[in-house]
């Protein structure tokens, strides 16, 4: 078994939309020069699972975000997890119900840094009905039942609200990505 402080997960917001493309291979090959390893792909909107020692692991995101910024001419934050704080997101769902029976409609928003207090109750939660919220520590678990392209919790009220950076996967990708981290860990 691999060490599992060594797998890890970074999550790229707004990547391969408009004008702001990197092909997956591209991308990986960023990771690798930064000094990852064993770096794959999951889909083209930026989720990828690398290997890197945990002190390497903290600085990846600034490293990848400086390498898009001078190769490709744009601003890409990244947000990164370990192996074992994605599976702590998984096991935290409060959705749990709706992921089982409908998990198109669950996210998380992953944010770069954790709140401060009077920021998390700054969110409103009548902003956008009948969507629903819980924020855990660096996560916002969302629940869209009609949808997250009709809903106000985005990511740009997140970030202004909440005072940081974030990006937001569903319930599939969430739990493909765990399983991708596991597959590491036993590979």
């Amino acid at each position: 078994m691999r060490d599992p402080v060594r797998a890890h997960v970074a999550l790229l917001r707004g990547i391969n939309l408009g004008k702001r493309r990197i092909p997956m291979p591209e991308l990986a090959a960023i990771f690798t020069d930064a000094g990852c390893e064993d770096v794959r792909t999951y889909i083209a909107s930026g989720n990828v699972v690398y290997g890197a020692a945990p002190a390497l692991a903290a600085r990846i995101p600034g490293l990848v975000e400086e390498a898009i910024r001078k190769g490709h001419g744009f601003d890409c934050p990244v947000v990164g997890r370990s192996a074992a704080e994605l599976d702590a997101i998984v096991a935290g769902n409060p959705f749990t119900d709706a992921a089982l029976s409908d998990p198109k409609t669950v996210h998380v928003a992953f944010l770069r840094d954790r709140p401060a207090k009077a920021r998390v109750q700054a969110l409103d939660p009548d902003r956008s009905p009948p969507d629903r919220f819980v924020v855990k520590g660096r996560e916002v678990y969302l629940h869209y039942p009609d949808g997250a392209a009709r809903s106000k919790l985005t990511n740009a009220y997140l970030d202004t609200t909440l005072d940081t950076v974030s990006t937001a996967r569903n319930w599939r990708t969430v739990r493909k990505l765990q399983e991708m981290t596991r597959e590491r860990l036993t590979g």
